[in-house]
């Protein structure tokens, strides 16, 4: 099949991709767009009826929250992005339960190990981040063929994608460096910003106001 039919066409989806387009860069749209066509083929080869509209749009919203209007917000970009679907998607008068399971996918879509045992929207973008990212399942090639993977992107190129998505991630959490306390962001941090100390959980239990 051709794997970008799995983008829905419909007046909702057009939006939202009018939306990212601008307000982000070329290389967080075509990114966007691969965790969605990533995630929903891993969802047909798993089976899981998901809504292809509300998956869209965790898609192509996840990383919204890395841009520079939300570099003080003080929050996990996760969360900002999150915030951004919800208020796309009442604007567009989609219910709140569409709205829930799409603000949980945004906001979980960096926490390996929970994800998966959700709701198919929250496991799927979850899925095609970690596919399009990491490259966990590239070699399972019954989700994802080779061929499909081609076509996907040729689509939608990555262009030296690792280096450039690292340092968009450190470029849109790096202002509010607080926020990476127990994520894998305080990685990205680690590497890109000199002096960076990531919080300790150990320590700060040890250092809480607790006498014992």
């Amino acid at each position: 099949m051709n794997p970008l039919t799995l983008i829905p066409d419909t007046a909702l989806a057009a939006a939202a991709t009018e939306l990212v387009r601008d307000t982000t860069d070329e290389l967080i749209y075509h990114h966007s767009r691969r965790v969605h066509l990533f995630g929903a083929l891993q969802g047909r080869a798993r089976g899981l009826a998901y809504d292809p509209e509300l998956l869209y749009v965790g898609a192509m919203f996840h990383d919204l929250g890395l841009g520079a209007k939300h570099h003080s917000s003080g929050r996990r970009f996760e969360v900002d992005g999150a915030d951004e679907a919800a208020a796309f998607l009442r604007s567009h008068g989609i219910g709140e339960d569409a709205v829930r399971r799409v603000w949980t996918a945004i906001a979980l879509h960096t926490t390996p190990g929970v994800p998966e045992f959700m709701e198919p929207e929250v496991a799927l973008v979850t899925a095609g981040v970690e596919y399009d990212v990491l490259g966990i399942g590239y070699g399972d090639h019954a989700a994802v063929t080779p061929g499909e993977r081609a076509a996907i992107v040729a689509a939608h190129p990555r262009p030296d994608f690792k280096n450039r998505i690292l340092a968009a991630f450190a470029e849109g959490v790096g202002p509010k460096p607080e926020t990476t306390f127990g994520n894998v962001k305080a990685d990205v941090l680690r590497h890109f910003v000199p002096g960076f100390e990531p919080g300790d959980f150990v320590e700060t239990i040890r250092t809480s106001a607790w006498p014992a």
